[in-house]
C-alpha cells in the first residue's frame, strides 16, 4: 500500500468478524462503518423457503441517519404552510433521490 501512497490508521484499522447464520462465534467486533454504511449482521428472509436467517451486509450508518434527520429539520417544513404539495416535493425530491440512489441499494427499510 505504501507504493501507492496509502497507509493504515492504527486507531481505525481492526479485524471484524463477519457474523452470519453459518458463522456463529462470539467476537468483540462484529460490525464496522465505511463510506456512510454500517456493515453488520442483519436479519434476512430466504425468498425460496421463507425462513429467516442472519446475513452480513451494509445499511445506512446511524451517523448518516442522524445527519440526514438534522438536515431535514433544518428545512423547517412546518413553516412552509403556504406552499403547495407540488412545490414542497419539487424542493425535496432531488435530495431524497440522491440519498436513495446512494444508500437505497441495500436495506431501504433501514433508511
Amino acid at each position: 500500500m505504501a507504493e501507492v501512497g496509502l497507509r493504515l490508521n492504527p486507531t481505525k484499522t481492526r479485524i471484524v468478524y463477519c457474523k452470519d447464520s453459518n458463522r456463529r462465534g462470539r467476537h468483540p467486533a462484529v460490525m464496522f462503518d465505511f463510506l456512510g454504511y454500517t456493515f453488520r449482521p442483519l436479519p434476512a428472509v430466504n425468498r425460496r423457503t421463507g425462513k429467516m436467517f442472519t446475513s452480513f451486509g451494509p445499511s445506512m450508518s446511524r451517523d448518516q441517519q442522524t445527519r440526514k434527520g438534522r438536515e431535514i429539520r433544518r428545512w423547517r417544513m412546518h413553516l412552509r404552510t403556504g406552499r403547495t404539495l407540488t412545490d414542497l416535493a419539487a424542493g425535496i425530491n432531488p435530495y431524497v433521490r440522491g440519498w436513495m440512489n446512494y444508500w437505497g441499494h441495500f436495506n431501504k427499510s433501514q433508511m
